[in-house]
Protein backbone atom coordinates (compact mmCIF):
# COMPACT_ATOMS: atom_id res chain seq x y z
CA UNK A 1 0.00 0.00 0.00
CA UNK A 2 1.29 3.43 -0.97
CA UNK A 3 2.38 5.43 2.07
CA UNK A 4 2.01 9.18 2.17
CA UNK A 5 -0.28 11.03 -0.22
CA UNK A 6 -0.17 11.05 -4.02
CA UNK A 7 -1.72 14.13 -5.63
CA UNK A 8 -2.42 14.30 -9.34
CA UNK A 9 -2.14 17.44 -11.44
CA UNK A 10 -3.24 15.97 -14.74
CA UNK A 11 -3.12 17.80 -18.07
CA UNK A 12 -0.69 20.38 -16.73
CA UNK A 13 -0.48 23.06 -19.41
CA UNK A 14 2.64 24.85 -20.58
CA UNK A 15 3.60 27.59 -23.00
CA UNK A 16 6.85 25.76 -23.77
CA UNK A 17 5.97 22.07 -24.18
CA UNK A 18 2.92 19.89 -24.61
CA UNK A 19 0.41 19.16 -21.88
CA UNK A 20 1.39 16.37 -19.49
CA UNK A 21 0.52 14.86 -16.13
CA UNK A 22 2.44 15.81 -13.00
CA UNK A 23 2.05 13.71 -9.85
CA UNK A 24 3.25 14.93 -6.45
CA UNK A 25 4.01 12.59 -3.57
CA UNK A 26 3.93 13.95 -0.02
CA UNK A 27 5.45 11.95 2.84
CA UNK A 28 3.45 11.18 5.96
CA UNK A 29 5.51 13.81 7.79
CA UNK A 30 4.38 16.58 5.44
CA UNK A 31 2.82 19.51 7.30
CA UNK A 32 1.57 22.51 5.35
CA UNK A 33 2.30 24.70 8.36
CA UNK A 34 5.50 23.01 9.48
CA UNK A 35 9.06 22.93 8.26
CA UNK A 36 9.39 23.30 4.48
CA UNK A 37 10.67 20.19 2.71
CA UNK A 38 13.19 19.72 -0.11
CA UNK A 39 11.82 18.74 -3.52
CA UNK A 40 13.04 16.04 -5.89
CA UNK A 41 11.95 16.49 -9.52
CA UNK A 42 11.96 13.11 -11.27
CA UNK A 43 11.71 12.40 -14.99
CA UNK A 44 9.48 9.68 -16.50
CA UNK A 45 7.02 10.32 -13.70
CA UNK A 46 4.51 7.65 -14.72
CA UNK A 47 7.08 4.99 -13.79
CA UNK A 48 7.46 6.02 -10.15
CA UNK A 49 4.32 5.21 -8.15
CA UNK A 50 1.51 3.28 -9.84
CA UNK A 51 2.08 0.06 -11.83
CA UNK A 52 -1.01 0.58 -13.98
CA UNK A 53 0.68 3.58 -15.60
CA UNK A 54 4.28 2.41 -15.52
CA UNK A 55 6.28 0.95 -18.39
CA UNK A 56 5.90 -2.86 -18.31
CA UNK A 57 3.81 -2.55 -15.16
CA UNK A 58 6.82 -2.10 -12.85
CA UNK A 59 7.37 1.07 -10.81
CA UNK A 60 10.45 2.44 -9.09
CA UNK A 61 8.69 2.09 -5.73
CA UNK A 62 9.79 5.60 -4.83
CA UNK A 63 7.13 6.24 -2.18
CA UNK A 64 7.86 2.94 -0.46
CA UNK A 65 11.62 3.47 -0.53
CA UNK A 66 11.51 7.04 0.76
CA UNK A 67 9.08 6.03 3.51
CA UNK A 68 11.38 3.18 4.56
CA UNK A 69 14.43 5.46 4.65
CA UNK A 70 12.53 7.92 6.83
CA UNK A 71 11.11 5.30 9.20
CA UNK A 72 14.02 2.86 9.50
CA UNK A 73 17.06 5.06 8.97
CA UNK A 74 15.82 8.37 10.31
CA UNK A 75 16.50 10.27 7.10
CA UNK A 76 14.66 13.56 6.59
CA UNK A 77 11.49 13.65 4.46
CA UNK A 78 11.16 15.15 1.01
CA UNK A 79 8.54 15.88 -1.63
CA UNK A 80 8.74 14.00 -4.93
CA UNK A 81 7.42 15.54 -8.16
CA UNK A 82 6.97 12.99 -10.93
CA UNK A 83 6.90 14.64 -14.36
CA UNK A 84 5.33 12.32 -16.91
CA UNK A 85 6.95 11.97 -20.29
CA UNK A 86 5.08 12.32 -23.58
CA UNK A 87 5.41 11.03 -27.13
CA UNK A 88 8.24 13.58 -27.48
CA UNK A 89 10.28 12.01 -24.68
CA UNK A 90 13.50 11.63 -26.67
CA UNK A 91 13.48 15.13 -28.27
CA UNK A 92 12.56 16.69 -24.91
CA UNK A 93 15.23 14.78 -23.00
CA UNK A 94 18.08 15.14 -25.51
CA UNK A 95 20.27 18.09 -24.40
CA UNK A 96 19.66 20.75 -27.03
CA UNK A 97 22.68 23.04 -26.85
CA UNK A 98 25.28 20.25 -27.09
CA UNK A 99 23.54 18.83 -30.15
CA UNK A 100 23.24 22.24 -31.81
CA UNK A 101 26.85 23.20 -31.08
CA UNK A 102 28.74 19.98 -31.76
CA UNK A 103 26.64 17.30 -33.42
CA UNK A 104 27.21 16.49 -37.07
CA UNK A 105 24.37 18.14 -39.07
CA UNK A 106 23.68 14.79 -40.70
CA UNK A 107 23.30 13.18 -37.28
CA UNK A 108 20.96 15.95 -36.22
CA UNK A 109 18.85 15.38 -39.33
CA UNK A 110 18.76 11.62 -38.66
CA UNK A 111 17.70 12.34 -35.10
CA UNK A 112 14.74 14.40 -36.32
CA UNK A 113 13.75 11.74 -38.83
CA UNK A 114 13.98 8.96 -36.26
CA UNK A 115 12.24 10.69 -33.37
CA UNK A 116 9.85 13.02 -35.19
CA UNK A 117 11.46 16.24 -33.99
CA UNK A 118 14.85 17.81 -33.38
CA UNK A 119 16.03 18.17 -29.76
CA UNK A 120 13.72 20.56 -27.90
CA UNK A 121 14.92 20.16 -24.33
CA UNK A 122 15.45 23.88 -23.75
CA UNK A 123 11.69 24.33 -23.85
CA UNK A 124 11.28 21.43 -21.45
CA UNK A 125 13.71 23.08 -19.03
CA UNK A 126 11.83 26.37 -19.26
CA UNK A 127 8.67 24.44 -18.42
CA UNK A 128 10.32 22.97 -15.33
CA UNK A 129 11.95 26.19 -14.13
CA UNK A 130 9.48 28.90 -15.14
CA UNK A 131 6.14 27.09 -14.84
CA UNK A 132 6.28 23.86 -12.84
CA UNK A 133 8.63 24.84 -10.01
CA UNK A 134 6.78 28.11 -9.23
CA UNK A 135 3.52 26.16 -9.16
CA UNK A 136 4.94 23.52 -6.81
CA UNK A 137 6.44 26.16 -4.53
CA UNK A 138 3.11 28.02 -4.36
CA UNK A 139 0.99 24.91 -3.88
CA UNK A 140 3.12 23.05 -1.33
CA UNK A 141 5.29 23.80 1.70
CA UNK A 142 8.63 23.53 -0.06
CA UNK A 143 12.15 24.63 0.68
CA UNK A 144 12.60 26.41 -2.64
CA UNK A 145 16.29 27.26 -2.50
CA UNK A 146 18.89 25.66 -4.77
CA UNK A 147 20.33 23.40 -2.07
CA UNK A 148 16.88 21.86 -1.52
CA UNK A 149 15.89 21.46 -5.19
CA UNK A 150 17.09 18.25 -6.84
CA UNK A 151 16.74 16.23 -10.04
CA UNK A 152 16.72 12.51 -10.79
CA UNK A 153 16.24 10.41 -13.90
CA UNK A 154 17.35 7.26 -15.64
CA UNK A 155 18.66 6.66 -19.15
CA UNK A 156 17.65 9.74 -21.19
CA UNK A 157 16.14 11.07 -17.96
CA UNK A 158 19.65 11.08 -16.54
CA UNK A 159 20.93 13.17 -19.44
CA UNK A 160 18.21 15.79 -19.11
CA UNK A 161 18.66 15.97 -15.32
CA UNK A 162 22.36 16.71 -15.70
CA UNK A 163 21.68 19.20 -18.49
CA UNK A 164 19.11 21.00 -16.31
CA UNK A 165 21.63 21.41 -13.49
CA UNK A 166 24.21 22.83 -15.91
CA UNK A 167 21.77 25.21 -17.60
CA UNK A 168 20.18 26.37 -14.33
CA UNK A 169 22.88 26.05 -11.65
CA UNK A 170 21.20 28.71 -9.52
CA UNK A 171 17.98 26.67 -9.41
CA UNK A 172 19.09 23.05 -9.01
CA UNK A 173 21.57 21.84 -6.41
CA UNK A 174 21.91 18.15 -7.29
CA UNK A 175 21.38 15.75 -10.18
CA UNK A 176 21.13 11.98 -9.82
CA UNK A 177 21.66 10.19 -13.12
CA UNK A 178 20.99 6.44 -13.22
CA UNK A 179 22.14 4.45 -16.26
CA UNK A 180 22.77 7.70 -18.11
CA UNK A 181 22.35 7.36 -21.88
CA UNK A 182 25.93 8.29 -22.73
CA UNK A 183 25.74 6.05 -25.78
CA UNK A 184 23.10 8.36 -27.29
CA UNK A 185 24.39 11.84 -26.52
CA UNK A 186 27.54 11.22 -24.56
CA UNK A 187 30.25 12.55 -26.84
CA UNK A 188 28.62 15.91 -27.51
CA UNK A 189 27.47 16.08 -23.89
CA UNK A 190 31.03 15.62 -22.63
CA UNK A 191 32.21 18.51 -24.81
CA UNK A 192 29.39 20.60 -23.37
CA UNK A 193 30.26 19.60 -19.79
CA UNK A 194 33.85 20.71 -20.30
CA UNK A 195 32.49 24.25 -20.62
CA UNK A 196 29.34 24.25 -18.53
CA UNK A 197 29.62 21.81 -15.62
CA UNK A 198 29.48 23.98 -12.48
CA UNK A 199 32.54 24.09 -10.29
CA UNK A 200 32.43 22.08 -7.09
CA UNK A 201 31.25 23.53 -3.83
CA UNK A 202 27.58 24.25 -4.50
CA UNK A 203 26.35 21.18 -6.40
CA UNK A 204 26.19 17.41 -6.01
CA UNK A 205 26.35 14.72 -8.69
CA UNK A 206 25.37 11.05 -8.64
CA UNK A 207 26.01 8.65 -11.53
CA UNK A 208 25.59 4.91 -11.83
CA UNK A 209 25.53 2.21 -14.46
CA UNK A 210 25.03 -1.53 -14.77
CA UNK A 211 26.85 -4.19 -16.69
CA UNK A 212 24.80 -4.40 -19.86
CA UNK A 213 25.25 -5.39 -23.49
CA UNK A 214 26.97 -2.09 -24.29
CA UNK A 215 28.93 -1.93 -21.05
CA UNK A 216 32.29 -1.13 -22.70
CA UNK A 217 30.85 2.00 -24.33
CA UNK A 218 28.92 3.04 -21.21
CA UNK A 219 31.94 2.59 -19.00
CA UNK A 220 34.35 4.42 -21.30
CA UNK A 221 32.06 7.44 -21.54
CA UNK A 222 31.23 7.43 -17.83
CA UNK A 223 34.95 7.30 -17.04
CA UNK A 224 35.47 10.35 -19.26
CA UNK A 225 32.79 12.16 -17.27
CA UNK A 226 34.42 11.03 -14.02
CA UNK A 227 37.73 12.55 -15.09
CA UNK A 228 36.02 15.82 -15.95
CA UNK A 229 34.23 15.88 -12.59
CA UNK A 230 37.55 15.33 -10.81
CA UNK A 231 39.08 18.24 -12.68
CA UNK A 232 36.23 20.41 -11.36
CA UNK A 233 37.39 19.43 -7.84
CA UNK A 234 34.28 17.47 -6.88
CA UNK A 235 35.05 15.24 -3.89
CA UNK A 236 34.32 11.59 -4.50
CA UNK A 237 31.86 10.11 -1.99
CA UNK A 238 31.17 13.62 -0.70
CA UNK A 239 29.58 15.78 -3.40
CA UNK A 240 30.03 13.23 -6.19
CA UNK A 241 29.42 9.50 -6.48
CA UNK A 242 29.76 7.10 -9.41
CA UNK A 243 28.54 3.56 -8.71
CA UNK A 244 28.86 0.42 -10.80
CA UNK A 245 26.19 -2.27 -10.43
CA UNK A 246 27.42 -5.52 -12.01
CA UNK A 247 24.70 -7.48 -13.74
CA UNK A 248 22.06 -4.76 -13.46
CA UNK A 249 19.65 -4.38 -16.36
CA UNK A 250 18.48 -1.16 -18.01
CA UNK A 251 14.89 -1.13 -16.80
CA UNK A 252 12.50 -0.01 -14.07
CA UNK A 253 13.00 -3.16 -12.00
CA UNK A 254 16.75 -2.53 -11.84
CA UNK A 255 16.31 1.14 -10.91
CA UNK A 256 13.78 0.15 -8.23
CA UNK A 257 16.39 -2.16 -6.71
CA UNK A 258 18.90 0.65 -6.23
CA UNK A 259 16.96 3.92 -6.02
CA UNK A 260 17.72 3.93 -2.29
CA UNK A 261 21.38 4.64 -3.10
CA UNK A 262 20.90 8.07 -4.76
CA UNK A 263 18.15 8.90 -2.26
CA UNK A 264 20.57 8.34 0.61
CA UNK A 265 23.15 10.44 -1.22
CA UNK A 266 20.66 13.32 -1.26
CA UNK A 267 19.09 12.94 2.16
CA UNK A 268 22.11 12.06 4.29
CA UNK A 269 23.61 15.39 3.30
CA UNK A 270 20.43 17.31 4.03
CA UNK A 271 19.86 16.97 7.80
Amino acid sequence: MLKGVLLRHNDFESDHVGTRNVHVWLPEAYDAGGDPLPVLYMQDGQNLFEPEFSFAGVTWGVAETVSRLIEEEGLPPLIVVGIWNTSKRIPEYMPERPMADWADPRALKRFGTTWGDEPCSDGYLRFMVDELKPFIDDEYNTASDRDSTWLMGSSMGGLISLYALCEYPAVFGAACCLSTSWTVGGRVMIRYLERHLPESGAHRLYFDYGVEAQIARYEALQNAVNRLVRRRKYRRDEDWITRRFPGAAHDEAAWKERVDVPLRFLLERNP
